[in-house]
This record gives structure tokens, C-alpha cells and sequence, in this order.
């Protein structure tokens, strides 16, 4: 289908934008069908007063025997609106609903809807919140269940990809039983066979963790790979599951010797607090996923952080009170005593319990291998964003480490630190370190000593914040792709993400991994870095500049003292709500020096291993595939250019996304970068049309498409057959490596310009709109020269057709290539309420890098403290500021 024309103006999404909240939209068309109970804006985390009158109708009449159940309730429908002033009304839209707020003297404007979160619906009830949870958000009661043998199934089994060895496939099964304590009930054992038939091997349980509620099991797996894919299965024939769908028999693919890995990532994989999950069928792109693995079996799950949402502790959970606190000086005092902690320790476990149980997410964390890092969510919202004297009270320090406990339990099958922070704990000894053991946690407990393994590269310091240290990754994903994961959240605050001795020993490693493989003459030629937030995405530097400016402080002073504002400001350190959002951003101007010094050591490493490096990023609840690339005057093709580093955006799998509004907003802000003189950025126009048949975003917008999605990436291997399948789509057989001598850079004497080359070898779209309604001129010779001076349009041949129509998108052809470059499909939901979640891909196609220049000077590290003294580039269309804070030292926890 090919883009729909520009709407007139009184039905153009992007007029919300400039529309006062008192002008009215004409109604849409009565379709016959529509929800009555629609939200007035699709800004809002709650729902409409509407909805909330008859939420509380229906649950009267399940009391009284009068209703037929929720299931009935008709889903509200995403589009709806009735006041239109969008984007006023979401900065007026508190992710802190108004019962968080009952000691201000402010009427409440919305009411938070609990009827499609289970955990809530529990709480609601009075339903006791310490319980063994089924994959539907069922439970029951400890006395149904009869007491414990350590053969119950709690939640499990969840499998995990670890690394690779030599010719050695390395992961590992989570299992968490009921019961436990310093002396575990039961010991099971994991029966591991190929698929099909052969001798099966039966590996051992080691206890990560157990109390009197629950033990955590961990199996290793040890394969050794084969000349061709092969299929495994894996059981704990004694244990007895709880689920009624989740099978006691699991497979898993593992793939050749010679072949990289097929991989899925997704990111933002929960609901936040107040959704109408019903309305978004709930987890339903998880269908789609098992759908796609039983097609074509994805060997790796890449988990891009918000892997659970734990926002629900303070609305509905033990820091409800604390939460209601309306003074943030109070809540900042707050003690986190033993009892408050246990508390929160509960609730964490029964989540993680609850939401990894849950169908069909339950099945793809069974079957697919995972590989996780993890973002805010999996805390608390906003964790490490707010002021620093708010993130260092007691209560934030607590549920940092209960978050960070079973973090490591669950995502990582790692053994958690043996006690977490409380106010009542003695402070760590100088051996002990971090947190100190509390003796008042280890009563009936057993905590096996730390684990340590090759694939974590762990911070040398504890984080500000959270007493403990940063788990970042590294592993080979197949015969020619490596994996990084930086955990961008242990260590960060308002003003860093991670510390200077942090990215030297990341990038230490990474040297050495690639100069190893290298040396064997097996060398990579990618690289997937994991980021949990984009990199490559467009500046929002004026709302920041809105909300720290000096006149926000007499608003702040009558919200603290009248109310004035309601929840435009947050409750928790009383900044504006949406702060600590931009903050979270590596685009904010806190990060910006860290951002770009990172960006030049990474195409350091390009250059220096000929390695091409795609970076992955989530969070903003958006697809979008943002670039950094040589600056056009360098004429340097794609495929000899190490400064093209793809950022794959793709957020979020489960949670509900932002309106269109936001979506076109960010449209218009994407101007073109740069990021340094040799290096610009910018987002490339990847959407050729919306999904299926809805018109959802501006015409003008190409580059962010706010429905819910997930991304596959798969090598197409230079094993494959010669495919003659959309030649015009596919990339030809990079250059020969250059190696010419250049004259000396703007960046001072003695120093080399990477290569230039005839602009022949570049391809530019000869569009200068929708480069997706036709193929460029003579496109059959993907190497012919299409100029065009607009970078957000095609500039290798590999993004020439880019979205619905190109190979990648196709499933016959996806990944069938044989260039080594690397097939980027971004599956996005056609329609919120089918619960198949069926998906339209949008595909391209990522070069593989061949290079043998000079490294580029930039590569060098600065001294810490001091920024990068090569980023002094500047925005088109935007101003760039020269006054930036220098990259922080790290801070020390106290």
C-alpha cells in the first residue's frame, strides 16, 4: 500500500499539537461499534472516568452474582479522543496516579483503573498478596496447595544463553520450587537429549538461593555444537507444575558450528501501572513471536531492559504509603526498616513469580535462550534519574537491592549478594564490601557463594545506588557475531551512565575478544551492543530546558505547598513528571559528552577489527532505526565506512505505545546531527506505510511508529546458496579492503583522514519524498550513484526499498542472502485488539564493514573528568551547546 496523502488540517494529528484544550474535534464516523468508554486522550497510563464507572459496575456484579465477568467488557479503542490537546494533557498525566497524592489539598483529576492488572485486582479484593501465582494471574492459598515437598513448580523452567567455548554451546535452566530454608526438601535433576532420540545426560541442580518460601534451582547445559543446527530437549521429570499449559517437556534449537545465531530482541515487557491491559490483549505479540521461532527458530532472546514491570510496589503494594507522603522531604527521610523490606521482598518475588508464569510469555522464555540487561522497570519507574539526594534516601536504596536480588536470580540464574539493604542493617565491613550480611536475612536461608564466569565483565565499583556491581556481557552469538550488553543502569545517575574505569574495562575486553578471534582466523564481522535506551534518536534539549529553567521553581513551591500542578510534578522528588524521562535519555544534554565519546571508541573498534557494530536500544515505546554515518562531503561507501553504525529501536513488545501525536512530534524533530566533523546522525525513513490498514501517524512521519513491536536480525551467511531473490534489494559483495594513504585530518597534524571515494559507490535516493513508493532509477545495479542530499533517505543499497517491500520484511527470503551483511525485520502490531498479535514487518538490510585504513584519532581516551574534546559539533536545525558538565567521575555509594 502505498502512503496515504497529507490529511486537511482539521483531522492532521500533528494540529493537536497547537490546538487549545477547548476547541473541539468533529467526531469520527459511528463505525456502529464504538467503545462508549474510550479514553479522552490517548496520553493518559489511567483510564477515563467512564471506564472506571463501569469497571466499578462490573465488579458490583460479580460480587452479587449479576455479571458475566470481565472477559465481556468491550476493549477500549486506542484512537478514541475527545479533548485533543495532546501532548498539554500527557505533560499534565502523572505516571503517580492521584491516591499517591491523598494529603494534597488538590481534587484528583483521573482515577487510576486497576481492572487488568491481576496483582492488583488481588489487592483490590483483599485478597492476600503472599501467594503461589498460575500463568493467568490466578492463585492459590498455601492451604490448597498442602505444605511443601520441594517438588512444586513456582514458576520455570526459564532458559538462558550464556556463552560460547571452543565448540561448547553453554546456558542454563531456572526452576524455582515451593518451600526450601537453610536445608532444601528435594534435590531434581534435569534430563537433557537431543531431539529425536540419543543418550540422554542428566545434569545436576545447583541451589542459587532458598528460604521457607521458595528455592531457586539452576542447571547447567553444556552442547557441543554441530555441522548443522540441532534441536534439544530438556525435563525435571519429578516435578510437579502448577500451570496447566506450560509444557513439562521443553525444546530449544542450537546452531551450527559454521552459522551465527538467528536472533529476536524486545524491550518495555510489562503494562505500566493503571492500563487497560484487556484493552491491549494483554501479551499478545508473544503469539507472534512463537509464531515466527516455530517458522524459523531463533537460537537467542535479547531482553533490552523493562523485562518486568515492578512499578506497582508503590500504588498497590508496601510503598503505598510512603508514596501518598506528600512533602518530598519527608518521603525522603523515610526509613526502610526490616518489616518494610520484607515487604517489598514479597512483592518482588510474587511479580517476577506472577509475571514469568504468564502466558505466552511463560512459553518463549522455556524455549527461546535469553540474554538480559535491565532498565528502570525492572525497579522501580525513573530509578536513577531522579536527584541525587532523593536516590540515596533509605526507601530508594532498599528496593534498588530487593530489585537487584532477583534480577540476578531470574534474568541471570546468578546467585543474589546475601543481604539486601535495610535501615536496620549493620554497614558492610571493609571485606565484606557493598552491602553488609544482615544476620535478620539469613535466618532459615541458604545464599551460594558468588558465582563467577567468563561472560560478565563486572564493574570494579559498586553503583551510587544500588550497592552492588555491574553485570555487563560478553558472548559469541555464532561463528561471526559477537555480543556486547552494557548494564546501563547499575551505575547511573542524573548525570552519568557509567563510570570511565567501567567503559575501560568493557572496552579492554572487547579488544581482546576480537583480537583473539582475529588471531584464529575466524574473525567477527558484527558486533550487537545492547543498550537499553536508543542512542541515535531525536533531542527533546527544549523541553528540558523548559522544565529546569528557573521559572519551574515558583511553580515546584506552589505545588508543594497548595497542590498547584497536581500531578505535572511526580511524587517522588517533587521535579516535573516527565523529567526524569528526558534525563533517562543518552540524547539528554547530561549525557551528551558521555554519549559521544562512547560513539568514537565504538568506531575505534571498527576500524580497528573491521568489525560492523549494530546497536540495540528500547525503552521509549516506539519502532524507529536511527544511523550514524560518515558525513556525506567524505563520499565513503557504506561498506567501507565504520562510522555507519545502525541503532535498531524497537519498544515496546507489551506495553501500550504513545499516541500518534508523539510519534509525529518526534518526526519533526528529527533533524540531521552531527555528532563530530566526519560524523553524522539522523533517523532513517524505514516506515513506507502504516500497519495493515490504519492511518495512524502524519503523512510526514517515516521514522517513528508508535504500535508495539519486536526485532529479528539473521546473518545472511556466506554458507548460503546464491540467492537471485530481489536483487534489487540485496546487498552486493562489499569492496576489497582499503588501504590508500589519505593527507592529514582537521583533527591536527600527523593524523589520517579515514577514506574517501568517488561518489559512484554511494547510494543515495533520488526521492525526496516517500522513497518507498518506487524503486530509485536503475536500481538493478545497487551499486549505481542515486544522489540525494536528504541522509534520512537511502545511502547504501541495503536500505534502497526499506520497510514492507523489502527482503529482509519477507520470510522467504529473510536472511537467505549469502553477503554476510545482516537482515534487521522490525514486526509491528497491526491491530491492539487481536490476540493473536499478528504483525507487518519492515525490513533492511545492515553491510557487513571492509576496512584496513587508519584509526581515527577520536579513538583515544580522554582523561576522566574531562569529556571529549572532539565533540564540539553541532545540529542542523538545532543549537548545540558548548557548555555541557565534563563526564563525571564516578560517585561512591555512602
Amino acid at each position: 500500500m502505498s502512503r496515504r496523502t497529507a490529511p486537511s488540517h482539521p483531522n492532521d494529528p500533528d494540529a493537536d499539537l497547537f490546538r487549545d484544550d477547548d476547541d473541539e474535534v468533529s467526531p469520527a464516523p459511528d463505525s456502529g461499534s464504538k467503545n462508549p468508554y474510550a479514553s479522552s486522550t490517548r496520553w493518559r497510563h489511567q483510564e477515563s472516568s467512564a471506564y472506571a464507572k463501569h469497571a466499578a459496575r462490573q465488579q458490583q456484579q460479580q460480587q452479587h452474582g449479576g455479571g458475566s465477568g470481565h472477559g465481556h467488557a468491550v476493549a477500549r479503542d486506542a484512537d478514541s479522543r475527545g479533548r485533543v490537546n495532546e501532548l498539554a494533557d500527557f505533560l499534565n498525566t502523572s505516571r503517580i496516579s492521584p491516591d499517591e497524592t491523598s494529603d494534597r489539598p488538590t481534587t484528583p483529576r483521573y482515577k487510576p483503573i486497576v481492572e487488568g492488572a491481576a496483582e492488583a485486582r488481588h489487592a483490590v479484593n483483599g485478597e492476600d498478596g503472599d501467594r503461589h501465582l498460575t500463568q493467568f494471574g490466578g492463585a492459590k492459598n498455601d492451604d490448597e496447595l498442602g505444605p511443601p515437598d520441594g517438588k512444586e513448580v513456582a514458576c520455570g523452567p526459564l532458559i538462558n544463553y550464556r556463552r560460547m567455548e571452543g565448540d561448547q554451546w553453554i546456558g542454563s535452566v531456572l526452576v524455582v520450587t515451593r518451600g526450601g530454608g537453610r536445608t532444601q526438601l528435594y534435590k531434581p535433576t534435569l534430563t537433557l537429549r537431543r531431539s529425536g532420540g540419543g543418550d540422554e545426560t542428566r545434569c545436576e541442580a545447583i541451589c542459587l538461593y532458598s528460604d521457607s518460601r521458595n528455592t531457586f534451582w539452576r542447571f547447567n547445559l553444556t552442547i557441543t555444537m554441530e555441522a548443522a543446527e540441532t534441536k534439544w530437549e530438556y525435563e525435571v521429570p519429578e516435578l510437579r507444575f502448577l500451570s496447566k499449559t506450560k509444557p513439562r517437556v521443553n525444546s530449544f534449537f542450537v546452531p551450527a558450528i559454521t552459522e551465527s545465531m538467528r536472533i529476536m530482541f524486545h524491550s518495555c515487557n510489562g503494562f505500566s501501572v493503571g492500563t487497560d491491559e484487556d484493552a491491549w490483549s494483554g501479551a499478545a505479540l508473544w503469539n507472534d513471536v512463537m509464531r515466527k521461532h516455530k517458522e524459523s527458530p531463533f537460537h537467542v532472546m535479547i531482553g533490552g531492559g523493562d523485562q518486568i514491570y515492578n512499578d506497582g510496589i508503590r500504588v498497590h503494594g508496601p510503598l503505598r504509603e510512603w508514596t501518598s507522603i506528600g512533602n518530598p522531604k519527608k518521603r525522603e527521610r523515610y526509613p526502610f526498616p526490616e518489616t518494610l523490606r520484607a515487604d517489598c521482598d514479597e512483592y518482588y518475588l510474587n511479580n517476577y513469580i506472577r509475571w514469568y508464569s504468564t502466558e505466552p510469555f511463560a512459553a518463549a522464555n522455556g524455549q527461546i535462550p535469553q540474554l538480559n540487561i535491565w532498565d528502570d522497570h525492572d525497579i522501580i519507574d525513573g530509578f536513577g534519574s531522579y536527584v541525587n539526594e532523593f536516590m540515596k534516601c533509605d526507601v530508594f536504596r532498599g528496593i534498588g537491592g530487593l530489585a537487584h536480588k532477583y534480577y540476578m536470580l531470574f534474568q541471570h540464574h546468578l546467585p543474589p549478594p546475601p543481604s539486601t539493604y535495610s535501615s536496620d542493617s549493620v554497614p558492610a565491613t571493609e571485606m565484606e564490601g557493598g552491602q553488609g550480611v544482615d544476620p535478620n536475612q539469613m535466618v532459615n536461608t541458604y545464599v551460594h557463594p558468588k558465582m563467577t564466569e567468563s561472560n560478565y565483565i563486572v564493574g570494579s565499583q559498586h553503583g551510587p545506588y544500588v550497592a552492588e556491581h555491574s553485570h555487563n556481557m560478553f558472548a559469541s552469538l555464532g561463528a561471526r557475531i559477537a555480543f556486547l550488553g552494557i548494564d546501563a543502569r547499575t551505575e547511573r545517575t542524573r548525570h552519568q551512565v557509567n563510570y570511565p574505569e567501567t567503559y575501560n574495562q568493557i572496552f579492554s575486553r572487547l579488544k581482546q575478544e576480537l583480537s583473539a578471534a582475529a588471531s584464529s582466523g575466524k574473525p567477527y564481522k558484527h558486533l550487537i551492543l545492547l543498550l537499553g535506551i536508543p542512542i541515535a534518536y531525536p533531542r527533546l534539549t527544549w523541553l528540558e530546558n523548559i522544565f529546569a529553567s528557573p521559572i519551574m521553581g515558583p511553580i515546584k513551591f506552589m505545588n508543594r505547598r497548595v497542590g498547584f500542578g497536581g500531578s505535572f510534578f511526580n511524587s517522588f522528588d517533587g521535579s516535573v513528571d516527565l523529567l526524569d524521562d528526558l534525563d533517562d535519555h543518552y540524547t539528554a544534554r547530561t549525557h551528551k559528552k558521555e554519549r559521544n565519546h562512547l560513539i568514537e571508541r565504538l568506531q575505534g573498534i571498527c576500524a580497528e577489527f573491521s568489525v560492523r557494530i549494530t546497536i540495540l536500544g528500547g525503552d521509549v515505546h516506539l519502532a524507529a532505526l536511527g544511523r550514524f554515518y560518515s558525513n556525506p562531503k567524505l563520499k565513503i561507501p557504506t561498506e567501507n565506512d565504520y562510522r555507519y553504525m545502525a541503532n535498531v529501536v524497537s519498544s515496546a513488545i507489551v506495553n501500550k505505545p504513545p499516541p500518534a501525536a508523539v510519534a509525529n512530534l518526534l518526526s519533526r524533530r528529527n533533524k540531521i546531527h552531527h555528532l563530530n566533523k566526519e560524523t553524522d546522525e539522523t533517523l532513517f525513513k524505514l516506515f513506507d506505510k502504516d500497519p495493515g490498514e490504519s492511518t495512524k501517524t502524519a503523512n510526514h512521519n517515516q521514522v517513528t511508529m508508535p504500535s508495539r513491536n519486536y526485532a529479528m536480525i539473521t546473518e545472511n551467511s556466506p554458507n548460503n546458496n546464491a540467492s537471485t531473490e530481489s536483487s534489487d534489494n540485496h546487498l552486493a559483495p562489499p569492496h576489497a579492503p582499503f588501504s590508500p594513504q589519505y593527507p592529514p585530518s582537521e583533527h591536527g597534524s600527523g593524523s589520517q583522514r579515514p577514506p574517501g571515494s568517488s561518489a559512484g559507490h554511494s547510494i543515495r535516493s533520488n526521492n525526496n519524498g516517500n522513497h518507498n513508493n518506487g524503486n530509485p532509477k536503475d536500481s538493478s545495479d545497487p551499486r549505481k550513484s542515486i544522489h540525494n542530499k536528504d541522509p534520512r533517505l537511502p545511502i547504501h543499497a541495503g536500505e534502497v526499498n526499506a520497510g514492507t517491500k523489502h527482503k529482509a520484511a519477507n520470510r522467504a527470503s529473510h536472511g537467505k542472502g549469502n553477503d554476510g551483511s545482516l537482515d534487521v525485520c522490525i514486526n509491528v502490531e497491526i491491530n491492539q485488539h487481536d490476540r493473536e498479535g499478528r504483525t507487518e514487518p519492515y525490513g533492511l538490510t545492515i553491510p557487513a564493514l571492509s576496512y584496513n585504513g587508519p584509526r581515527p584519532p577520536t579513538a583515544v581516551a580522554p582523561p576522566p573528568g574531562t569529556g571529549s574534546s572532539s565533540s564540539s559539533g553541532s545540529d542542523v536545525g538545532g543549537g548545540h551547546r558548548h557548555d555541557e558538565p565534563p563526564l563525571p567521575s564516578p560517585r561512591r555509594h555512602r
